[in-house]
């Protein structure tokens, strides 16, 4: 019976943590905040993927003044963490220069220059897997150096870096989160208020709400995981 009795009492706990969920617009704000988080790593994507790009082609030149800022550019982009930088946007710029800085723009700028560099290195190495012979192969039939790059080297390096920039893309939605400490509201912060708003009449609350949560950002990368796999096992196919 004792342990009937507990089976029971959990049930019925966790029953009444996930009638939280139903109460009012609670599920809908959810969605609204989970919304705001993937739409802040869109556009960080979006930048990130045209920067990268540049970026990545300027790793390449010979030039080593130029490959020592680069590298220089990476590796304080990779050493520091996220939410340092996040607060030196927010906060830092906002007091040297006295601009007003939104902190859904300060996130973007954030993951703007993390994904420009984490972007830059993936095309940077994805120009120099290309064999030298394609280069020479392209210059033996009378192709310019842009139409080499344009003809040759780019599909090339667009088909390797696909399956790469999806996972830079899921760790970027997955870093987000870290936009609540800089005053957004998005997912991870609307859940902390439903749950603060129900602490008292349903103290389980959490459980339900971070579950939830948990599972929104698992969907989204799992999207994602399985369009890299796709189109990874595509061009495996082609090739």
């Amino acid at each position: 019976m004792a342990s009937s009795d507990v089976s029971i009492n959990a049930f019925e706990a966790i029953r009444q943590a996930f009638s939280v969920l139903g109460m009012g617009t609670n599920s809908l704000r959810l969605l609204g905040g989970l919304w705001v988080t993937v739409w802040i790593a869109l556009v960080s994507v979006a930048f990130s993927i045209i920067l990268g790009f540049l970026f990545g082609m300027l790793m390449t030149v010979k030039n080593r003044a130029i490959k020592i800022i680069c590298r220089i550019y990476l590796e304080f982009m990779r050493i520091m963490p996220q939410m340092v930088l996040l607060f030196l946007a927010y906060y830092g710029l906002t007091r040297m220069f006295s601009i007003s800085l939104s902190g859904e723009a300060a996130s973007i700028l954030v993951f703007t220059l993390w994904g420009t560099a984490e972007m830059g290195d993936l095309v940077r190495g994805a120009l120099e897997s290309v064999p030298a012979h394609q280069y020479e192969s392209g210059r033996a039939i009378g192709l310019t150096e842009r139409q080499i790059f344009f003809y040759i080297v780019f599909p090339q390096t667009l088909q390797s870096l696909i399956p790469l920039s999806m996972n830079l893309i899921t760790r970027m939605i997955k870093t987000t989160s870290l936009v609540v400490f800089v005053g957004v509201i998005e997912v991870v912060k609307i859940g902390q208020q439903i749950i603060e708003a129900n602490r008292l009449t349903i103290p389980t609350a959490s459980i339900a709400v971070y579950f939830v949560i948990f599972m929104m950002y698992f969907f989204v990368c799992w999207i994602l995981s399985l369009a890299a796999r796709a189109i990874e096992k595509r061009q495996n196919h082609q090739g």
